[in-house]
């Protein structure tokens, strides 16, 4: 059954003939998908509005920036959608707290250079650095070869803000026990069920003791895998 495409209007592009279709079909890696479409989208708005098509008919989202993924990433049937084509600025430079709010189609090395006359530095830095964009690296959390030094991406991530599969917009970072608290007994909201869903999964003294059992060693400074 064809999805219903005229019922998804964007600031930006949607393309669902077969020259994008094709070339949004591969990564760096080996694999191969022909996705059901490709969207460029132009605005956060354009965002929120590909994941409500995508609740409502039931078809993946991709998010894709670079591309420059190893493992089949941002290859799929779904919607790819293009974070990266017009999401690319570099929103705000906070250097006195040494933070900085971008888009998710920042390229790494870009941010770096504009953060250099601030005396800042990203520090994960991929083979790909001169590429690959912040969005991709968030998503997987990507490390370099300076990893030991520098850390990776998820050590260096404030917050971050998007939307859930209902189109509602969230932001995720540290909470206090008082705030954490307060997310789990605020209005009825998909946020406020996936919060009360991890406070109930945590409490039972089964997970915990899993966790602590399963979990690798603090000592093991770059543990990405498994």
């Amino acid at each position: 059954m064809p999805h219903p495409w005229s019922e998804l209007h964007l600031d930006g592009e949607l393309h669902t003939g077969d020259v994008l279709r094709r070339l949004y079909s591969t990564d760096a890696s080996e694999f191969q998908e022909m996705p059901a479409a490709v969207a460029l989208p132009a605005t956060e708005e354009d965002v929120r509005r590909l994941v409500q098509f995508s609740n409502k008919h039931g078809v993946g989202l991709i998010p894709r920036t670079a591309g420059t993924s190893l493992a089949g990433q941002v290859v799929g049937s779904g919607i790819v959608v293009d974070i990266g084509r017009h999401l690319d600025r570099i929103i705000a430079i906070d250097a006195a707290r040494g933070r900085v709010r971008v888009q998710p189609g920042v390229i790494r090395n870009e941010l770096n250079m504009a953060l250099a006359p601030h005396g800042l530095l990203f520090g994960p830095e991929t083979s790909t650095a001169n590429r690959a964009m912040m969005g991709g690296m968030v998503g997987n959390n990507s490390c370099g070869s300076n990893s030991i030094g520098y850390g990776s991406t998820r050590q260096h991530l404030v917050s971050t803000r998007g939307f859930l599969s209902d189109g509602s917009e969230v932001t995720f970072g540290p909470l206090t026990p008082e705030e954490f608290a307060a997310k789990c007994e605020g209005p009825e909201s998909l946020e406020r069920s996936i919060y009360r869903a991890i406070r109930d999964m945590l409490a039972a003294p089964a997970n915990r003791e899993a966790i602590s059992a399963g979990y690798p060693k603090k000592s093991v400074t770059r543990r990405n895998t498994g």
